[in-house]
Order: C-alpha cells, then structure tokens, then sequence
C-alpha cells in the first residue's frame, strides 16, 4: 500500500512534496494522458525535446503506482531539467516554495497548450466536421499540411476556475458588469483569531469572500439620475460614490488547491511565519461561496412563488447569500461547517457521509481532501512533507482509499486520518465528488 519515495537533490523537499500532493489527484493524471494523447509520449528522446506534460505524467504515474517501477526512491531531477528549457531559473540547492512551484507548472502547462496550431484554413472547415474523414484524408487547399485540432488542447486543466468580482453602488444600488479571473489556487489569508475560537476553514474562506468598501467611484446610473434632474445646458460632472465589492467563485474547479498564506509581517517589517493551526475535514463544501446569477426582482415580487430547484445550501432561490447571512444564529448547532464539524463522521472508509448531510441539504459542489502539504520550520529554512491519500487499487480505479501516507523526501509511512486532520497545513489539495447519484442531472445543467 506504499508508493515511491523521492530523493531530495539537496533541497528539493519542496518539489518532492508537491509531486507527492498532485499524484494523488487522480483527475490531474487523467487530463495529463488526455492532453499528451497525441504526442511520441518516448521518455529517452534527449531532452531538449520534451514535453513538460509528458514528464509530469510519468512522474505522477509512477508516484501513483500506475506504471511499474522496481524502484523505492525516484529522481525527480528531470522536471528541473524540463522547467529550465521552459526559461524557468529554478536552483535546487536554494530555498523554494511548493505554492510557487504549483503554479509554474500550471502556468507552463498553458503555455504548452496554448503553443499548440489551432488555426486551419477556413475552406477546410466543412471537413473538419465530418468524423468519418481520417485526417490522411483531409487536404487542404493551400497546399500546406493542414494542423491537427485536437480537443484536447481546447480543455483545461483541472485546477483551473474563475472568480467573479460584483460591485454594487451603496447610493443608487447599480451594479456594475460582473468581472471575471481566473485562478488554479485559492490563496486564503488567516484572519485574527477572535476570542478564544479555533480557526477553521470556513473562516478563511469567509474572509476570502467578505464584501469591501471602494470609495470615489465613478457611478454611471447616479451621473445619468443626476443629469435628468439637472436644467439644460448646465455641465454635470461624474458622480463619484462608494461601492461595495464583492467576491465568489463563479466556477469551481475539479480539482481545489487552497493555499493557507502563513506569511506575515512584524512591525519592523520583517517577515514572520503564522504557525497556528486551521481547522479542516476531510470533505469540503464549498456551496456557499458559488455565485448565483441574482433572480429577477420582478420574479421575487411573483405570490406563491415556489423556491428554485437549483437553490443550494447557503442560497436564497438560488441567489448567493453574504458571509453573515451564513452564520447560524445563537444557540443552534450548524448542519455542516468546513473544519467545525466532529471528525468522527469522517473516520469510515472515505466514502461520502450521508449521515452528515440531511437529504434537504446535501451540497452540489462537495469535495474530499487528497493531499496535504505541510511546512516545518520558519520564514528562512525549512522542510516540506505530504500527507497523501494511499492510491486506489487497480480492480477499482474509481475507488477512493482511505489510508493515508506520510511522506518526507524518500521516506514513506502509514498515517491515521486523525494524524492528517491534526497538521498545520500549507498546500490542500481537495477533488470534486458528488453528494448523491441524483445530483447528477442537475449538475449536467448547472455545470460551470
């Protein structure tokens, strides 16, 4: 039940630890085979010639048990090799950071897609669309080799979502276009510990989203009110206001990297690590924090207007609450908190815990935690170890183990959930699953 162990090239923990996390993303490994299908996928052409996709996949497959391999330690020393012909200066006898390297591969991931032909000649996209053609059949009229379109290269990666930015208008209450970003990790500051409190995840999450105030905004809608009450021919200046900004997910990803942000700094400005503990459980919901495209007022204002079928916990009619329409009132016991609730209904067998969720409430956008990355040490040195999920048995590749590994560098032994749950996170690498097999429909039509 043990995998491979990486050998640490001097101070490559970091990267170590983080190959670790990503291999037992078993989503990740499936979209790496999809997106180099097309490619000699030939680990002894000479390196100039790789693929970091390529790399990466071997790494992961290997570190996942998929492909046999009759060594306990690998060498990880060709994704450096890789990363440096991407343009990447990356020393392995220098201190680096997991967070870091985690999205230069997504970002060189990109880039390798984004580097692929895409564009055919406009003649040949009627042949494009018959499947019946192979693509030895296909000619193009220029003349010229006619580029493969794989879909592939349209998909990406799993870690990728999208964050919606809404600011609204205090005075008038416009709301401005919703703005979209993309992210592949969510990067969550630790608030101030209130009172005597354990901090859990729900609260960084909380924080991540609370609204804040813009002032001296340009306001459209109050200059346009302002210049219909204005006589003719008087100027009228932009009317600046405050707004109120707001953040959610507008997609969530299949793959969820929250990075816990442990760097602070003191009063003389110099960088301090937070060693606090943050509470996490194994499954997480991240219903509330979806943005719901807001219901019509006028459908509000409808009598006897039944709820939404798409309302998820943590909505009204499917219009996203704020952080403090969330909080449950004095006295009450929550149905679900992410990091409050008793880890004994998560001891079983890693399967989803119905017993946790009533059946009006089950989540949509629920996810089950497969690796932890943990930093020991302070700002200036340090080390990085993994907590990982035990690979899936090959019978059932769509199973999920329930026994976790503690890994440092070459080192590899058995840890308890309870041992996993109790870490100082760094990295938390989270996949999608679904509550229950009706939710699936209705996933079909609210996907992303």
């Amino acid at each position: 039940g043990l995998v491979p162990g990486l050998l640490n090239l001097g101070n490559t923990c970091f990267m170590n630890s983080l190959l670790q996390g990503l291999s037992s993303c078993p989503s990740f490994i499936k979209w790496l085979e999809e997106f180099t299908a097309q490619y000699k996928t030939d680990q002894k052409q000479p390196a100039e010639h790789r693929y970091l996709s390529v790399t990466l996949l071997h790494l992961l497959r290997a570190l996942s048990s998929q492909e046999v391999t009759e060594d306990d330690i690998l060498d990880a020393s060709c994704l450096l090799e890789v990363l440096r012909l991407y343009r990447w200066q990356i020393s392995s006898f220098e201190e680096q950071d997991a967070h870091e390297l985690f999205h230069v591969l997504t970002s060189s991931l990109e880039d390798e897609r984004d580097r692929q032909p895409r564009v055919t000649h406009l003649f040949d996209v009627h042949a494009l669309e018959q499947p019946e053609i192979t693509q030895k059949q296909i000619s193009c009229r220029t003349r010229g080799s006619l580029p493969s379109v794989s879909s592939q290269w349209k998909l990406q990666h799993p870690f990728h979502g999208r964050l919606t930015s809404n600011m609204v208008c205090k005075h008038c209450e416009h709301q401005s276009p919703v703005r979209y970003d993309t992210f592949d990790s969510l990067s969550l500051s630790i608030p101030a510990a209130a009172w005597v409190r354990p901090m859990t995840l729900d609260h960084c999450l909380h924080h991540f989203i609370s609204s804040e105030s813009v002032k001296d905004v340009v306001c459209d809608n109050c200059t346009k009110i302002q210049a219909e009450v204005t006589l003719n021919g008087q100027s009228i200046e932009n009317q600046r206001t405050t707004f109120v900004k707001q953040l959610k997910l507008g997609k969530l990803p299949q793959c969820l990297c929250i990075h816990l942000q442990r760097l602070s700094w003191s009063n003389q400005g110099t960088p301090l690590k937070r060693h606090e503990h943050v509470q996490f459980n194994e499954f997480l919901s991240m219903d509330v924090y979806k943005y719901r495209l807001p219901v019509p007022k006028a459908r509000q204002a409808e009598p006897n207007q039944k709820p939404s079928q798409e309302a998820t916990p943590g909505t009204k009619d499917g219009t996203a609450l704020k952080p403090s329409d969330t909080e449950q009132p004095p006295g009450t016991k929550p149905l679900f908190m992410n990091g409050a609730c008793s880890s004994s209904l998560f001891m079983s067998s890693g399967t989803f815990p119905l017993a946790a969720f009533p059946e009006c409430s089950s989540p949509v956008y629920l996810y089950r935690l497969m690796a932890v990355v943990v930093h020991h040490g302070d700002m200036h040195s340090g080390h990085f170890v993994t907590y990982r999920r035990s690979p899936a048995p090959p019978r059932s590749p769509l199973s999920v183990s329930s026994q976790w590994l503690w890994i440092s560098d070459d080192t590899v032994r058995k840890a308890s959930l309870q041992e996993v749950l109790s870490s100082s996170a760094y990295l938390l690498f989270y996949e999608r699953v679904r509550s229950r097999p009706q939710h699936q429909s209705l996933q079909s039509r609210a996907e992303e």
